[in-house]
């Protein structure tokens, strides 16, 4: 691989592969300038990825259309959804959310909200916010945890935006 300086359209450091291989551009940052002007005239193409696939910041991937890139981001990396990943010479990648199984409680008060979130952080599990449901991952520990407390739940297919960056010690 050859380092080449930032991108000239987006302002994005991307390793290019030497002449022979495959044409994979690698992501090693994100564009600077990626606003409406620059991407006019580009085709969209979305990369959807799970909560926790947007956390990670060095594998290969492939978008909607079948482009592959490889991303080589900085350890701690977080893709956030709207995000332009990559702009190419006649194309833009858009980091998007995937739809996901959660369990979605209702809690009865305000006191079960926050304990709901005490008990979740406390176990490193993400937790996100959906008007009046707060969501968690459809995992056997949460759905455990949640029945003990008595909670209102129920599993739901939907996207998951954690409010922070809870790391579990299993993965």
């Amino acid at each position: 691989m050859e380092r080449t300086e930032p991108d000239n359209r987006s302002g994005a450091s991307v390793d290019t592969p030497r002449a022979g291989a495959g044409e994979v551009p690698v992501i090693t940052s994100l564009p600077s300038d990626a606003g409406d002007a620059p991407l006019a005239g580009r085709t969209r193409d979305t990369l959807v990825l799970t909560a926790e696939e947007r956390r990670w910041g060095r594998r290969r991937v492939t978008t909607t259309a079948g482009r592959t890139l490889a991303l080589a981001l900085p350890t701690g990396s977080v893709l956030t959804p709207g995000t332009v990943l990559h702009v190419g010479p006649d194309w833009f990648v858009v980091v998007e959310c995937a739809v996901e199984p959660c369990l979605a409680v209702t809690p009865a008060s305000r006191e079960q909200a926050l304990r709901v979130a005490f008990e979740v952080g406390n176990r490193h599990f993400n937790l996100a916010v959906d008007g009046d449901r707060l969501l968690v991952p459809d995992d056997p520990g949460m759905d455990i945890m949640l029945t003990r407390l008595g909670v209102p739940f129920e599993r739901v297919r939907t996207v998951f935006q954690p409010i922070g960056r809870a790391q579990r010690h299993d993965r």
